[in-house]
């Protein structure tokens, strides 16, 4: 993901610290740990050939990637959909690789409908889109409707009726990115409370250069966040830190699902603060979720530092 990236020199002087928790997450989180809250970690695409070697076996075709991705997370934020529509014979093949796994596949919505032109008038784009996302059955995680860098605030008609529109049976997450939707208090609450009546979430997207997107707040008991690191600069470490802490505050108060996407400006190392964030959330939080194994120098699947 290149949003928000800024030079590397840059990054040292940057607050990366998160907001404090927004008063009115209160009235969302029900304030006691929920037993049953389910928590997914993952990537935005399994097709990174970076990966060959590391933690995919070597020599590994393409074909085959997306079967050795759900052996390290259970999760994907899947950005193919943003570029194509998909059928619902395709959406089925990929399904069928995670069968009898809690795995969950996070489409994002087809830019034909988010990025080009209006919202209105995209409901025969907007129908084909779910009639192939359907084919995911139980394996459908949260969609997320992510408008352009442009879209700002002046458009929020437009936004909103076309979120109103959407099938109530699924649950959608909503990502703004032009500076407008946070500067103002009453645009902002207007936003989330929009969400809120919709019974729909907000992205949190943590990145270098917007820090303004790192907003804390939550519409529903759920989280959606998109974190996007720095090639394991020092600050990726204490950047996971701080989110470990505020995802295992969310989980304690009645957080019920927690969506947590690795995202890199170099996605080849993805995988190596995946494992970091893995090993201390499931000893903060009492979790158990599955972390990438890499291939060790006899090609076998092993630790990190085997």
């Amino acid at each position: 993901m290149e949003f928000g990236r800024v030079a590397e020199i840059e990054l040292d002087n940057i607050d990366f610290s998160l907001p404090a928790e927004p008063s009115l997450n209160k009235k969302i989180l029900s304030g006691k740990k929920n037993k049953n809250a389910k928590v997914y970690l993952g990537c935005a695409k399994w097709g990174r050939t970076e990966w060959v070697g590391k933690i995919y076996p070597l020599k590994t075709k393409e074909k085959d990637f997306l079967q050795h991705y759900i052996q390290h997370y259970n999760s994907i934020e899947l950005n193919a959909t943003h570029y194509k529509v998909y059928g619902e014979t395709g959406i089925k093949k990929w399904a069928e690789k995670a069968k009898g796994k809690d795995f969950k596949f996070c489409p994002k919505m087809y830019q034909g409908v988010t990025h080009r032109g209006s919202l209105k008038g995209k409901d025969f784009i907007t129908n084909e889109f779910f009639r192939g996302i359907v084919g995911f059955e139980e394996h459908l995680g949260p969609i997320f409707v992510q408008v352009s860098d442009s879209f700002s605030p002046n458009r929020r008609k437009e936004l909103f009726d076309y979120l109103a529109s959407l099938p109530k049976d699924l649950q959608f997450f909503l990502e703004v990115r032009h500076p407008g939707w946070f500067a103002k208090e009453d645009i902002k609450k207007e936003m989330f409370d929009t969400l809120a009546s919709l019974n729909m979430g907000a992205v949190i997207t943590d990145t270098a250069g917007r820090r303004d997107c790192a907003h804390m707040h939550l519409s529903i008991p759920k989280a959606f966040i998109r974190y996007v690191g720095n090639s394991l600069h020092p600050t990726d470490y204490t950047r996971t830190d701080a989110w470990i802490e505020r995802m295992k505050y969310w989980l304690n108060h009645g957080l019920e699902e927690l969506y947590f996407f690795m995202h890199m400006h170099d996605e080849a190392t993805s995988p190596e603060l995946t494992v970091y964030l893995v090993d201390k959330i499931n000893r903060e939080c009492g979790l158990r979720l599955i972390k990438p194994e890499f291939i060790n120098s006899k090609g076998k699947q092993g630790g990190l530092f085997d």
